[in-house]
C-alpha cells in the first residue's frame, strides 16, 4: 500500500547525461595522479555547477546561502557541533541566528526534524557513544565530557536513544 503523500520518503534527483558525464570524467581522471591533480578540480566544480543547476538546486543553494534561515540554521548547527559541551539554551541560539525563540526553534526543526534540545542531545549521545567505543571511557566520564551534569541522567537518555545502557552498548562494540 503506498504511503499517503505528506509521509512520502524524499527520492533522489535523477541522475542527467550532463551530471553523469562529469562524474565519469573525473573518475577517469583519477586514474592518472597528474590529471587528478590538473583537471580534477574543475571535474568537481562542473559536478557542483550541475547539481546546483538541477532539479534540487534551489534548495541546495539556499542551505548554502548565509543570511536564509537555511544558512542561519547551518552555522547554529555548526556552532552545536563544536559546542557541544557547554551549557546551551535555546534563546542564545536563537540570537546568534538572529531570530525570535519561536520562530528559530519552528525554523530549526523544519530543517532538522527535532527541536534544538532534542538535536543538542543527540549529538551529545552521539559523541559519548564514540569516546565510550573508540577511547575506553567509562560512562561517567563520557558523559561528563560532553556535558552532561547527571551521569543517572545520562543513562537514562542514552537508554531512550540506543536501546541499551552505555555500557552494555560499549561492551557490544568493542566485542
Amino acid at each position: 500500500m503506498p504511503l499517503p503523500v505528506e509521509c512520502e520518503i524524499p527520492r533522489a534527483s535523477p541522475l542527467t547525461q550532463p551530471l553523469r558525464d562529469a562524474a565519469v570524467r573525473l573518475l577517469d581522471c583519477l586514474k592518472s595522479p597528474t590529471d587528478a591533480k590538473v583537471l580534477g578540480p574543475q571535474f568537481v566544480r562542473e559536478i557542483v555547477c550541475r547539481v546546483l543547476q538541477g532539479e534540487r538546486g534551489e534548495a541546495l543553494r539556499a542551505l548554502a546561502a548565509t543570511y536564509t534561515h537555511f544558512g542561519r540554521i547551518s552555522r547554529v548547527l555548526d556552532h552545536l557541533h563544536r559546542n557541544y559541551a557547554e551549557a546551551i539554551d535555546v534563546e542564545s541560539l536563537a540570537r546568534q541566528a538572529k531570530m525570535s525563540p519561536s520562530t528559530f526553534h519552528q525554523r530549526f526543526k523544519a530543517v532538522t526534524a527535532l527541536s534544538p534540545l532534542q538535536y543538542l542531545k543527540s549529538v551529545r549521545l552521539g559523541k559519548a557513544r564514540l569516546l565510550m567505543i573508540q577511547d575506553g571511557c567509562t560512562a561517567s566520564a563520557a558523559a561528563y565530557a560532553v556535558g552532561y551534569e547527571s551521569a543517572p541522567q545520562f543513562s537514562r537518555e542514552y537508554k531512550r536513544l540506543f536501546g541499551v545502557s552505555p555500557g552494555q552498548d560499549a561492551r557490544l562494540a568493542r566485542s
